[in-house]
């Protein structure tokens, strides 16, 4: 599910038997048509959400609502929508937290927040539905996607290589994750060879919160 039809196309056609739907996760009646059309789940991957730079007193309301609106009630109601499928399936829920909800991270109070309540969302999830499906979170360190250029575009257009350059320092091990690492975490989780974990919680930051 997307919002950007022409990544998603794109994306889509590079995986055989795969189709785009079009949903708004913030969107309750979206969400549940989404899922009246699909017939069988065996994974979910919690992977929509936004970010936002700024401490407390730089946050505004509407601010913090709307990325609160995106990363967690949009987890919510996908994880919600999903869960007759997928327990059905005893599929997995993959649910894409961050290194920001395990420490704090300057000037990121709401993001933060949002990714602090996916990690507990996680655990509690786990909790109650042992036996029945696995959920697991991965929490990323800074990872080179069209998120973060979008990051660098929008607060750091003057000096985007210097803010790039910090952002692969950030990580003891001197650079920014790659995509295809998260992906191979995800796809891991996905298959019978984790079929032992449930309500795990599993950094892939370059040592960022080991430091």
């Amino acid at each position: 599910m997307s919002i950007d039809p022409e990544r998603a196309a794109t994306i889509s056609a590079q995986l055989p038997g795969s189709r785009v739907v079009l949903c708004d996760v913030t969107d309750e009646d979206a969400v549940n048509a989404a899922f009246r059309g699909i017939d069988r789940l065996d994974i979910l991957v919690n992977n929509a959400g936004i970010g936002l730079v700024g401490n407390v007193e730089e946050t505004s309301a509407d601010d913090f609502r709307r990325i609160f609106r995106t990363n967690v009630e949009g987890v919510f109601l996908v994880t919600r929508a999903a869960i007759p499928l997928i327990r059905a399936s005893h599929g997995s829920i993959i649910n894409i937290g961050s290194v920001a909800g395990l420490v704090g991270v300057k000037r990121r109070f709401a993001y933060c927040g949002t990714k602090g309540a996916v990690i507990a969302f996680t655990r509690q999830l786990a909790v109650d539905y042992p036996g029945e499906f696995r959920v697991n979170c991965i929490a990323p360190g800074t990872v080179e996607t069209p998120f973060v250029e979008a990051f660098l575009e929008r607060y750091h257009k003057h000096e985007k290589e210097k803010t790039r350059e910090e952002l692969h320092r950030r990580q003891p091990v001197g650079r920014m994750g790659k995509a295809e690492e998260i992906a191979g975490l995800a796809l891991y989780l996905a298959c019978d060879e984790s079929s032992f974990m449930t309500g795990s919680i599993l950094p892939i930051d370059g040592g960022w919160t080991a430091a």
